[in-house]
């Protein structure tokens, strides 16, 4: 029975590192989306700490790697130092993964009041110019978001480039997609996004940190259960003289 155990474990230890290596490759991907989303919205967004669950993330996803090549090889050749510094080293990444998701919630909470106090700035400083970067970030939100303006396409009204331009209108971003003769003149609201973009910015980015927060809890669970498979078969190969016999070749007396 306890060498049937050992052997449940080691097949599911092997299985959860095969795991290890496509987990690594999905949590890169998810840091490197979290920063590549975060450069077209780090216009409204001042803090670049909140970057720091990416870069863990990002971190945790290279050292799996390294987790699922040290638990394929101590495993099949049941190295008990192999296994230990397996268990070690995933236990350290577990309490990595519980910082991550920590942090996630910190600055999940933080998201709003940072939006809010950077974003009017922003449309301030639009220009209507492509060289301009503030312009570029407000142009590219309007059209991806399909918003208009901070809470809605009036707030235009009150922007430095408005009052420059005097030609009543907002910009061209501003326009719904599907309205082809759109010039973005204040005399045709009906053809430009009603919704402002500040809330969605905002929920946009909320979005960006649970993606990252469920990503940390989901491989916390799995290497949870590495870390009991292998603490099994260290406890049954200390334990059980004859699994350790059976190791050795039988070449004890």
């Amino acid at each position: 029975m306890g060498q049937c155990g050992i052997t449940s474990s080691k097949t599911v230890l092997v299985f959860l590192n095969l795991i290890f290596w496509a987990a690594a490759g999905i949590l890169c991907y998810i840091g490197a989306y979290v920063f590549i989303t975060y450069d077209d919205y780090d216009h409204f967004f001042e803090d670049v700490y909140t970057l720091i669950p990416a870069v863990i993330i990002i971190a945790v996803g290279a050292l799996l790697f390294i987790i699922g090549l040290i638990g394929c090889c101590a495993t099949v050749r049941e190295s008990y130092c192999g296994l230990t510094t397996f268990v070690v080293i995933l236990l350290l990444v577990f309490v990595t993964e519980v910082a991550v998701v920590v942090l996630g919630y910190v600055y999940r909470a933080k998201v709003e009041d940072e939006v809010n106090s950077s974003i009017k700035k922003v449309y301030d400083e639009y220009s209507g110019t492509n060289s301009n970067a503030q312009s570029r970030a407000i142009d590219y939100v309007q059209r991806q978001l399909h918003c208009c303006g901070i809470h809605n396409y009036s707030d235009w009204q009150y922007t430095r480039w408005y009052e420059e331009s005097k030609n009543n209108s907002v910009p061209i971003s501003c326009c719904k997609t599907n309205v082809g003769s759109c010039t973005g003149s204040l005399t045709h609201p009906e053809d430009l996004y009603q919704e402002g973009c500040e809330a969605l910015v905002v929920k946009k980015l909320k979005e960006i940190m649970m993606y990252v927060i469920w990503t940390a809890l989901t491989f916390a669970a799995i290497q949870m259960l590495g870390m009991l498979c292998a603490c099994i078969v260290l406890c049954r190969k200390n334990k059980d003289p004859a699994y350790e016999l059976l190791i050795t070749g039988g070449t004890h007396a």
